[in-house]
Parts: structure tokens; C-alpha cells; sequence
């Protein structure tokens, strides 16, 4: 089950903007630490880059993605979600907006 809110942070007021606006999303904290984005990606192809391991959390929308150490794309919708290692990059075909989620792990 989806958790529909948090409860408790801070948010950043400034927005992290993407591919002309494309990909917008906010950086929220939580009082043990952690770190998430809660944001909107609009229809199309995008890549992104990482430095700790992420799990995206699709909330609503189609997208297919894969990381960059593997050639299969795999589908993904609301109510699932795909991990990202650390220190790599992934690419995501956005088929339907898309409103996510991205928790940040350093391990």
C-alpha cells in the first residue's frame, strides 16, 4: 500500500528543474535525516545521473526505464517501483505523466 502523505518535514521552496521543465521535483527532509523528491515528469525520454542508490516510487503514470548496465527496458506503473545503484545512470521513456517519488540511500 501507497503512503499518500508525509508527515513532519521540511520542504525546499525551490523547486529542482530539469529539461526546460520537463522534470520538476522537491526536496523534502525527515527528522531521522533522509531525504526524498516528490516530483512530475511530462511525456518523454530523459536520462539521469546518480551518486547514492535511489528506489522511485511511481505514484501515478507509465513509464518504461532501464539502468545504464543493462539493455532491457522494463515497464513501470502507478504502484511500483525500480531501484537505481549508486554511481550510475538510467533512462526513463515517460508514456503517461508522471507523478513520483525518490528516497536516497547512502550505504
Amino acid at each position: 500500500m501507497l503512503m499518500n502523505n508525509y508527515r513532519n518535514v521540511d520542504v525546499n521552496k525551490s523547486a529542482n528543474i530539469y529539461y526546460e521543465g520537463r522534470v520538476i521535483s522537491r526536496n523534502i527532509f525527515f527528522k531521522d535525516g533522509s531525504k526524498k523528491t516528490l516530483g512530475v515528469m511530462l511525456v518523454g525520454e530523459y536520462e539521469f545521473n546518480t551518486a547514492s542508490r535511489e528506489v522511485l516510487e511511481i505514484i501515478s503514470g507509465k513509464l518504461n526505464f532501464k539502468v545504464d548496465s543493462s539493455d532491457d527496458w522494463q515497464f513501470i506503473k502507478e504502484g511500483m517501483s525500480f531501484n537505481v545503484p549508486e554511481n550510475s545512470s538510467f533512462k526513463v521513456k515517460v508514456l503517461e505523466l508522471v507523478n513520483y517519488t525518490c528516497a536516497y540511500f547512502d550505504e
